[in-house]
C-alpha cells in the first residue's frame, strides 16, 4: 500500500528510513546530513561500508542503530569521479537498480513491515519527480507492506500515516 503523506521523514514511525546517496557520499546536504547528524555512527559505518565493499550505483547498503529506524541507503547517484568531487547525479537507470535491490534487501532484513521514503533522486540528484513518482510506484506496488511516501517536506511535522 502506497501512501503520500507531507512531513518530516526524521519523524516517522516507519519501521525504516529509504533515500538516495551516491557510493562513497559525504552526507553532507539534504537529508543526508539530517541523518548524519543524528545517526553519526551510520555515517561512520557507511564510510567503512565503502572503503570495504566498493559499492556501486544501483547497490544498497542498510544500518539500524539501538532504538532507530533501519536507513536504508540506495546508491541513484554517480559516485564522485575523484575524492575532493561532489557527489555525480541520479539517473532513472539507478533508481531502477535500487529499487529492485531494496526489495531484496526488504526479504533479507525480514523486520521491515512499513518503509518511508523521499522524492528519491529529486534533491541533489536532480532527477524530475513526474519520473521518478511512477518508476516508485510501479517497482513497489507488489510489497506488502506501507510505504509512506514523503512527497511535501515539514520541518518537525510528523505526518499523518493512517
Amino acid at each position: 500500500m502506497i501512501k503520500y503523506v507531507q512531513g518530516d521523514i526524521l519523524k516517522t514511525k516507519a519501521d525504516a528510513i529509504v533515500h538516495g546517496v551516491a557510493p562513497n557520499d559525504d552526507f553532507k546536504q539534504g537529508l543526508a546530513l539530517s541523518l548524519r547528524e543524528n545517526w553519526p555512527a551510520m555515517y561512520k559505518d557507511f564510510r567503512h561500508f565503502c572503503k570495504t565493499k566498493s559499492p556501486k550505483e544501483g547497490d544498497v547498503w542498510s544500518w539500524k542503530g539501538a532504538g532507530g529506524p533501519y536507513v536504508i541507503n540506495l546508491m541513484t547517484q554517480d559516485a564522485p569521479k575523484s575524492k575532493n568531487d561532489h557527489s555525480g547525479k541520479a539517473s532513472m537507470t539507478h533508481v531502477h537498480h535500487t529499487l529492485k535491490n531494496l526489495k531484496s534487501e526488504l526479504g533479507d532484513l525480514g523486520d521491515v513491515k512499513s518503509i518511508a521514503i523521499t522524492r528519491l533522486a529529486t534533491g541533489v540528484g536532480g532527477l524530475d519527480w513526474s519520473d521518478v513518482k511512477p518508476e516508485l510506484e510501479s517497482s513497489l506496488a507488489d510489497l506488502n507492506i506501507p510505504i509512506y511516501i514523503y512527497e511535501t517536506f515539514q520541518q518537525g511535522v510528523e505526518a499523518q500515516a493512517a
